[in-house]
């Protein structure tokens, strides 16, 4: 496959991701999760999957901490995520979903599975199961691949455009 060719499909996966998200995540006007701006839902869905102290979110937000630490505490001011003591060292606080950040979250995420399973029914079984098979692919070899600039300055190189 040619360097052009590469290029043009990375474009289209570009431009394909963001509409096909847009669509999983329609939401109802009156729904809690339209109202946090995007960088605290973001740190509501990390949060889904476990604790996190304040330098580890802002690790994985690829932010500073003082800026992880400003969206933590506008989140625990609406009640959404608390601060606990570690589980492993009580002296360190992480952070974690409440009960209705939890409960947020998973209507959130049953919303977006309906969503996908009516976008899919729209389709034959093959196309899901090739569908699914290549998105399990890119994300495996990705995780194998280089991560960085070297992609970008890569993909901006006048060679390839």
């Amino acid at each position: 496959m040619g360097d052009r060719q590469l290029l043009e499909q990375a474009k289209q996966i570009d431009r394909l991701l963001p509409r096909l998200m847009r669509r999983l995540s329609t939401l109802r006007p009156k729904d809690p999760t339209t109202q946090l701006p995007l960088a605290q839902l973001r740190v509501c869905a990390i949060l889904s999957d476990g604790a996190f102290t304040i330098s580890a979110l802002a690790q994985e937000l690829h932010t500073s901490v003082s800026a992880a630490t400003q969206l933590a505490n506008r989140l625990e001011a609406v009640r959404l995520i608390e601060r606990v003591a570690g589980r492993r060292d009580r002296r360190v606080k992480e952070l974690r979903l409440t009960d209705r950040g939890r409960r947020l979250m998973r209507s959130r995420r049953a919303r977006r599975i309906r969503r996908a399973t009516e976008m899919l029914a729209q389709v034959s079984p093959a196309t899901r199961e090739a569908l699914l098979r290549a998105l399990h692919e890119l994300l495996r070899d990705s995780d194998a691949s280089p991560r960085g600039d070297d992609l970008i300055v890569a993909a901006a190189s006048p060679a390839l455009q």
